[in-house]
């Protein structure tokens, strides 16, 4: 399967959390700052990392922006820089664009733009947003600390009309199910004999890199 290709422009807390996250789910990961320290701090973090002017088209397409499969605008306090780099992506022929916005109205400019979803977040987010944007059955993500988190995913096809025990979330991808939603329903500590059915989300806790797995293996 060939890896995933993202860029992110703006490397602010948000955005760096973002670019680390999605690499270090595997993916190839281009990171753009127009600060020259910022640039050089994470470029150990990222395959690649660029220093341009963000706001200029020429710079962005040397960059080859149409190879990219998404495109994180992680600039949010300066409006016109997002809205440019949104704008820029979006014609540069980018597929899917995920920009921060820093109100209600910066969020409507960059939608009328191009934007295909528009984040409010601060620091703790980007590695929530990133885990989301790379494998769309993870609905939320939690850092419990470095090592464990938990997540709500949305059930994979291949668990419908299956037990718990049919499944073996621990045994098969080192996770624990804690709960099951269904509806407005939660189901707290689920039993071995709980049969999985389409919608349901299920609340897992485990190792980073567990969770890592599982997003390769269902994500998008």
């Amino acid at each position: 399967m060939r890896k995933k290709q993202f860029v992110v422009i703006g490397l602010g807390s948000f955005g760096s959390s973002v670019a680390k996250t999605l690499y270090t789910l595997g993916n190839e990961v281009l990171a753009v700052d127009s600060d020259e320290a910022i640039v050089r701090e994470i470029a150990d973090n990222v395959t690649h990392a660029a220093q341009v002017d963000t706001s200029d088209e020429k710079s962005l397409r040397d960059l080859g922006m149409s190879n990219f499969d998404v495109a994180v605008i992680g600039i949010g306090s300066d409006v016109q820089a997002s809205i440019m780099a949104t704008l820029i992506v979006k014609e540069l022929g980018v597929k899917y664009i995920i920009s921060k916005a820093h109100d209600e109205k910066h969020a409507k400019l960059l939608y009328k733009i191009g934007a295909d979803r528009v984040v409010f977040v601060e620091r703790d987010m980007g590695v929530r947003v990133a885990h989301n944007i790379f494998a769309s059955n993870i609905l939320d993500y939690i850092e419990l600390s470095p090592d464990y988190n938990i997540a709500e995913i949305v059930s994979p096809d291949e668990w419908y009309g299956k037990t718990l025990r049919d499944i073996d979330v621990r045994a098969n991808y080192g996770l624990s199910v804690i709960a099951i939603k269904r509806d407005h329903d939660v189901n707290i500590a689920p039993l071995a004999d709980d049969i999985i059915r389409p919608n349901d989300t299920i609340i897992a806790i485990g190792a980073t890199k567990e969770l890592s797995k599982f997003e390769n293996i269902f994500g998008r």
